[in-house]
């Protein structure tokens, strides 16, 4: 039994951070590649279990709402958070459906899939990415450490090289707040407007719009009152 206060988990990420720094450049081009697509109309659909289920949800809980400046909403999806579909889809059709099946129902070409997992050899998750990569959709995977199924099976992973699930998970954390960042990063030069809705008729789109009415949050108008912004939790 480790003495109180050991701090070897302490070591471990530390160790692994080191390590993880060499992946900002692959979750820039994520965030970047995540803001023309979400502008352009696309939808991110993420999956995950146990742990990875709950930091999946905390990436579409930023985007739909906000990271950390205000801006727009943007279509995100954790597939496991619709409870009477996976226990329906559990009970009818097996466990390893429940996120393939999910997959196909609000999957579209172009979309993106990210599926979290610290083994990379979760079943579910597996079919899940097969079956989105044949509607034309592309799979992205945070996983442990290479190589694994699921990095094998993605078009693009970010492996983690750690040997405890626990120094992954939270590596995997760091990465969704770092995706967060190039994301709105990318929305605030303009990548979204864009790709997204274009003007029309000299006017700016949807979109375009949208992003603009969110940078005026916080700034004062002529003869008007301050709006301020709300804090996070």
């Amino acid at each position: 039994m480790k003495p109180a206060g050991d701090a070897t988990h302490c070591d471990d990420l530390a160790k692994a951070l080191d390590a993880f720094r060499d992946h900002g450049s692959l979750i820039e081009r994520w965030g970047t590649e995540l803001a023309r697509r979400l502008g352009a109309g696309a939808r991110l659909l993420v999956a995950g279990n146990g742990g990875s289920a709950a930091q999946a949800q905390h990436l579409t809980a930023e985007l739909v709402g906000r990271y950390r400046d205000d801006r727009p909403p943007f279509s995100a999806v954790a597939l496991h958070a619709d409870t009477s579909s996976t226990t329906a889809i559990a009970n009818d059709y097996g466990v390893q459906e429940i996120f393939a099946r999910q997959t196909v129902a609000h999957g579209r070409p172009g979309d993106v899939l990210m599926l979290l997992s610290t083994s990379g050899a979760s079943a579910n998750l597996l079919t899940a990415a097969e079956r989105a990569r044949h509607l034309g959709m592309t799979v992205w995977a945070l996983t442990g450490r290479a190589p694994n199924p699921l990095q094998l099976g993605a078009d693009d992973a970010l492996c983690v090289d750690a040997p405890v699930a626990a120094t992954v998970q939270e590596l995997h954390l760091v990465a969704v707040h770092m995706l967060c960042e190039a994301f709105d990063q990318a929305v605030e030069r303009g990548d979204a407007d864009r790709a997204g809705c274009e003007a029309v008729d000299g006017r700016p789109g949807v979109v375009g719009r949208l992003v603009g009415r969110a940078r005026t949050v916080g700034r004062s108008t002529p003869g008007g009152p301050v709006v301020h912004r709300k804090g996070r939790a």
